[in-house]
């Protein structure tokens, strides 16, 4: 049986993920986003994001999880993949940046992890909490969520619900923005490089497995929420 690619099977340890099937074109796995902002006495305290990953990774994640063999997945047959596949978000910085006031926020450890199976479609769910509670001001809180490897393919859910606010002050509003194109260049087999990344040529798979947290190719798939408040 096919093997995975080293690039797949690293973000696969954070995902739980283990293909079992040759690398496909880059996204690999899909997720619909909602989050919510949260607010403590006037500061921004965290978010909690709310994640729902595609059909194909939710039956192959799932796998044996049935427990009671009741052909059923309860959020307690599903506790023990949240909790570890949130505290592995980690190394990919919860693919969540967040500036308040211009100032880049540092997060604490993820809270209250829990899956849910909806119809075929596995979501997971958790509280990011900031280090320390941000001033926000008359400055505004913005948000991103994205890959930068674009190994995973964020998009938010549809609707201005997508992104809301909890506790927030009065008046504080979200404007949402999404990408507008969730589809990268071709990757069919070929030399490619970041030069022809930026020249818009297509670009191999091996242009995306060299691609580590750190590169920026995924900031132009990014979902954006930018909070204003008076």
């Amino acid at each position: 049986m096919p093997t995975a690619s080293p690039r797949l099977l690293a973000l696969g340890a954070v995902l739980g993920l283990a293909c079992a099937g040759p690398a496909r074109a880059h996204p690999h796995v899909w997720i619909t986003a909602k989050a919510e902002v949260d607010y403590e006495s006037g500061r921004v305290s965290g978010i909690r994001h709310s994640w729902s990953f595609d059909p194909s990774y939710s039956a192959f994640v799932t796998q044996g999880l049935d427990a009671d063999k009741d052909g059923k997945l309860s959020p307690q047959e599903l506790q023990g993949l949240a909790a570890e596949n949130t505290a592995n978000l980690a190394e990919f910085a919860y693919f969540t940046k967040l500036k308040v006031a211009g100032r880049d926020q540092a997060f604490a450890e993820p809270r209250e992890p829990s899956m849910r199976m909806e119809g075929d479609r596995l979501t997971l769910s958790f509280l990011l909490p900031l280090k320390a509670p941000a001033v926000q001001g008359k400055g505004v809180a913005a948000l991103e969520v994205y890959d930068p490897t674009y190994f995973v393919s964020f998009g938010l859910a549809d609707g201005a619900d997508a992104v809301t606010l909890a506790r927030a002050p009065a008046g504080c509003a979200v404007n949402l923005t999404r990408p507008k194109s969730t589809e990268p260049k071709s990757t069919e087999p070929r030399t490619a490089d970041a030069g022809a990344a930026e020249a818009g040529k297509p670009m191999s798979e091996a242009f995306f497995e060299a691609l580590t947290a750190a590169s920026d190719y995924g900031v132009q798939f990014a979902n954006r929420a930018i909070v204003a408040c008076p």
